[in-house]
C-alpha cells in the first residue's frame, strides 16, 4: 500500500540521511509536553530588544549542539517523527509508528526517551541561564568584580559622563545668556543716558553760541556806529 511505502522510505531516509538536514521538509515545532507557551525569541520585557524575524547561524549551531545525541536519544526520535510526517502520518499515529520504529532499533523505552527529552530541556534551560547572566554583564546590570567592563557598560558610562558635561554647559549657558541679557538691558540704558547727555549738551552749547553770536553781532553793529 503507498502509506507502507512512504513509512518505509521515510526510516531508511531516517537511518541512512546525513546530518545535514538543510533540504529535508520539516513540520512546525512541537511544544514538548509541560512546557509553557512562550513565544519564540520573546525578550524579557526589561531589554527594548529590536524585533528577531530569524535566530542567526552562530546561535543555531550552538542549540543543535546543545541537542547532539547519540542516536538513541529524544532528538533522533524527533528526527524520526519529523521524516515520518513529511511522508504523510499525523497525530497518535505518527508519534506511535515513529517509536516503534525507534524502539525497534536501539530498544529505547518510553519512559527512557522521555527522560531524555526532560535531559534536553534542562540543558536548553541551564544554557539560557548562563546566556542571560553573560548578558546581563555585558548590559552592565551586574558587574562581576575584578572584570574589566564591557562595551555596552563603557559606552553606557561615557554616556552619562557626556550627559552630565552638557546639563553642565546647559545651566552654564543659560547662566551667560542672563548675563548677556542684563548687560544688554544695562547697555541700553547707558546709551539712552549718553545720548539724553549729549542732547542736553547739544542745546546748552546751541544756546549759548547763538547767544554769545546775538550779542557778538550786536556789539559789532553798535561798537561800529560810535565809532
Amino acid at each position: 500500500m503507498p502509506i507502507f511505502d512512504k513509512l518505509t522510505n521515510a526510516a531508511k531516509e531516517f537511518f541512512i540521511e546525513p546530518d545535514d538536514e538543510t533540504g529535508a521538509p520539516t513540520t512546525p515545532p512541537t511544544v514538548p509536553y509541560g512546557t509553557p507557551n512562550q513565544p519564540a525569541g520573546a525578550a524579557p520585557a526589561a531589554f527594548n530588544a529590536p524585533p528577531v524575524v530569524q535566530a542567526e547561524q552562530r546561535h543555531l549551531d550552538h542549540i543543535a549542539g546543545l541537542l547532539a545525541g547519540d542516536g538513541k536519544d529524544f532528538g533522533a526520535y524527533m528526527k524520526m517523527v519529523k521524516s515520518m510526517a513529511a511522508a504523510g502520518l499525523s497525530g497518535p499515529m505518527l508519534y506511535q509508528t515513529a517509536f516503534n520504529a525507534f524502539a525497534a532499533v536501539n530498544g529505547a523505552t518510553i519512559p527512557a526517551l522521555l527522560a531524555s527529552a526532560s535531559q534536553f530541556e534542562q540543558a536548553l534551560a541551564t544554557d539560557r541561564d548562563k546566556v542571560m547572566a553573560r548578558h546581563r554583564e555585558k548590559m552592565g546590570e551586574n558587574a562581576t568584580p575584578g572584570a574589566a567592563p564591557s562595551q555596552v557598560a563603557q559606552l553606557a558610562a561615557q554616556e552619562k559622563k557626556l550627559a552630565a558635561d552638557l546639563a553642565d554647559l546647559t545651566r552654564q549657558l543659560q547662566a551667560k545668556q542672563q548675563q548677556l541679557l542684563q548687560t544688554q538691558q544695562q547697555l541700553g540704558e547707558e546709551r539712552q543716558k549718553t545720548q539724553a547727555a549729549l542732547a542736553s549738551y547739544e542745546l546748552a552749547n546751541s544756546a549759548a553760541l547763538a547767544d554769545l553770536q546775538a550779542h557778538r553781532k550786536a556789539a559789532e553793529a553798535f561798537l561800529n556806529v560810535t565809532k
